[in-house]
């Protein structure tokens, strides 16, 4: 018989690797901040964006890739959590799902440390192509049912 909630594990995994990013932001952009004498106490209003200017690229390539975290990957939670609920996270799917997971995983990697735009590029579209699937899969069986 199979799982039909198999799709909630990466589901899981892909939220935990977003709050490993997190700390990995704040363990390098609190440090950076503190050698650029960035007083925190004292700023007022701004965004992270503003730190692009005085902090080094490589510190915020971790606080963008979060950010990206926060973005397409809302479609993958939601669509995972219908494909869950509606009985046919399974099989096919939990494996495009891992798939997906992986995929977002190694971009966050490579936007973290090298930042190589064509290969960041290459990973983002082989991950929507995931998503995609997906969407597709859930449209297939909650609306053309």
């Amino acid at each position: 018989m199979m799982d039909t909630h198999a799709i909630l594990g990466p589901v899981a995994a892909l939220a935990l690797w977003s709050m490993l990013m997190w700390i990995w932001m704040y363990a390098t952009r609190i440090p950076a901040m503190n050698r650029a004498k960035i007083d925190a106490a004292k700023l007022v209003g701004g965004t992270g964006k503003s730190l692009d200017e005085i902090l080094p690229q490589e510190v915020q390539w971790k606080a963008h890739n979060y950010n990206h975290l926060m973005e397409q990957p809302t479609v993958f939670y939601a669509v995972a959590l219908a494909l869950a609920i509606g009985g046919v996270g399974g099989g096919l799917n939990a494996q495009i799902a891992w798939a997906y997971v992986g995929l977002r995983i190694l971009h966050s990697l490579i936007q973290a440390t090298v930042n190589r735009v064509m290969w960041r590029f290459a990973i983002f579209a082989l991950a929507s192509v995931a998503l995609i699937l997906l969407c597709l899969n859930a449209f297939t069986a909650f609306v053309l049912r």
